[in-house]
């Protein structure tokens, strides 16, 4: 400290209106401080309010549908060839065009009575222009003593993972469970969906499929298109046969 600085010190201690001036300097400098500060974070909470109205999203179902088996196309689908599983249902078949093949594996090669496939099975339609996407999930149980070395072997292969739950558990069960991401097209119901109700046994549980889409909440409110959609079929899709797999004692 100078002499000059210790001479101000000791006239600021001496002169009761110098040294109120420069507690209200003090405090005056803090309020200013703390104004900022406050205006500062009402418009960052401004800002992420606005954020949050723009990202706001609804979700609006399109189309919901009771399934009536699983299979794949009786021969191939113009302008859709990678088409190698469909779920039919009473109004509509929607033919797998990405995950199928894995689908089908699973399918054909697990014994169908200890199958069991998640019944919330909702597939986006992001611009409802007849393509979906989503997963497909299932589990497979059986009790421990009668799985084989291959049948984990098969599980290792196929990204099954173990989901054994305490129901499981108390009887002596193990369950694997798979979930397989899906692209796939939607088109008319199949020509001989009455043969197939007439034919195979029912799935032993209703199991549904629905169909949604996501608007963002403040183009809603803008063009005040919060009225019902339709589900969009592909402009080309013409129906077709199916052949179904022997799934018919889907249960829980």
């Amino acid at each position: 400290m100078t002499k000059n600085t210790r001479a101000i010190k000791k006239e600021e201690s001496n002169n009761p209106a110098l040294k109120a001036l420069s507690f209200k300097t003090v405090i005056t400098g803090a309020s200013l401080a703390a104004l900022l500060i406050t205006s500062g974070c009402a418009t960052s909470s401004l800002l992420d309010s606005d954020n949050r109205v723009n990202t706001t999203t609804t979700k609006s179902v399109l189309s919901e549908d009771q399934i009536v088996a699983f299979g794949r196309p009786a021969q191939a689908l113009p302008k859709t060839p990678n088409a190698t599983m469909v779920i039919v249902g009473e109004k509509n078949s929607y033919v797998l065009t990405q995950g199928g093949t894995e689908m089908v594996n699973l399918l054909t090669n697990l014994t169908p009575k200890n199958i069991q496939v998640d019944n919330d099975m909702s597939f986006s339609v992001p611009n409802n222009d007849g393509y979906f996407q989503g997963e497909m999930k299932l589990s497979y149980a059986k009790l421990k003593d009668e799985f084989k070395r291959s049948d984990y072997q098969f599980f290792l292969q196929n990204n099954g993972r173990e989901c054994t739950s305490a129901s499981d558990q108390r009887i002596q069960a193990q369950r694997f469970c798979f979930s397989v991401p899906v692209k796939g097209a939607i088109y008319p119901q199949v020509s001989n969906l009455s043969l197939i109700q007439s034919n195979y046994r029912a799935l032993t549980k209703p199991y549904m499929v629905s169909f949604h889409t996501k608007t963002q909440q403040d183009q809603i409110t803008r063009s005040g298109a919060n009225t019902a959609q339709k589900l969009v079929l592909l402009p080309f899709a013409l129906a077709f046969d199916v052949v179904t797999f022997p799934l018919q004692l889907l249960d829980n």
